[in-house]
């Protein structure tokens, strides 16, 4: 089992990659056990937030090099496109995702993070995007997220030296949003997922479906999505009403009627 499931209480999952001794590093295996994982996540209306993490010292290292050294041109597309696949499912899953990264995440492994709504990191996090020591580039996203996330600059910084950088640069250029000591790192992501779990699911899973459609659009054209979303949860069966109602009478909604 390259890939553990473990199910928390209120709707969390956890999703671990296993492969300490190679420090965890994509290969085709742990793509098709992610992609089962997302088979499941993907049909299960009561998740409520994913949490990815790695197991040992490493969140991801990278893809696995040694898997990767005698491909062919075609078979390095089609691993790049496997890759791509796999990440953007994991960023338009229904539920907030976050990234708990507890040592490196480098390469496909911070491709794998950028892939994630959110990312908390240990301050034994290390980051970067090292493919250009390889003679490569990232494949699995990286050179189209990162600069989307930390500007063009900082991206070309990461991308084009292969340098790596500890948790709190890259707390100060946004790739992470939260950096604690290691032993409270799987907490804290478990504590914000229940904060999530305590909001109305359907706004939270909208909000996400919003934010991801309106990547590509005009501020004009994003703001005339948001009011036509808005606008629709004000619908009778919408869990609006159950929330706005609890307010009004200081009480905690119930978000299953």
């Amino acid at each position: 089992m390259l890939i553990e499931r473990k199910d928390l209480d209120g709707g969390i999952t956890m999703l671990t990659i296993n492969r300490p001794e190679a420090l965890n590093a994509l290969n085709a295996d742990v793509f098709k056990e992610l992609n089962q994982h997302l088979d499941e996540l993907e049909r299960e209306s009561g998740l409520r937030a994913l949490i990815v993490t790695g197991a040992g010292k490493a969140f991801v290292a990278g893809a696995d090099i040694a898997a990767m050294r005698g491909m062919s041109v075609s078979q390095g597309e089609e691993f790049g496109k496997i890759g791509q696949k796999t990440f953007a499912r994991i960023a338009a899953l229904h539920v907030p995702v976050v990234a708990a990264i507890n040592g490196f995440a480098l390469g496909g492994g911070l491709e794998l993070a950028l892939s994630c709504d959110i990312r908390f990191g240990s301050e034994r996090a290390k980051m970067g995007m090292p493919e250009v020591s390889l003679g490569l580039i990232p494949g699995f996203g990286g050179t189209q997220r990162l600069p989307r996330l930390i500007g063009k600059g900082n991206a070309m910084m990461l991308l084009c030296s292969g340098m790596m950088v500890d948790a709190n640069e890259a707390y100060q250029l946004g790739l992470l949003q939260k950096v604690v000591a290691s032993e409270q790192l799987i907490e804290t992501a478990v504590d914000y997922c229940n904060k999530i779990v305590g909001m109305g699911p359907n706004a939270v899973s909208t909000v996400k479906k919003v934010v991801n459609l309106s990547a590509d659009l005009s501020l004009a054209d994003g703001l005339e999505l948001e009011a036509q979303v808005f606008g629709s949860l004000f619908t009778p069966e919408n869990q609006s009403a159950e929330g706005m109602t609890a307010f009004l009478e200081k009480r905690k909604p119930n978000w299953n009627l």
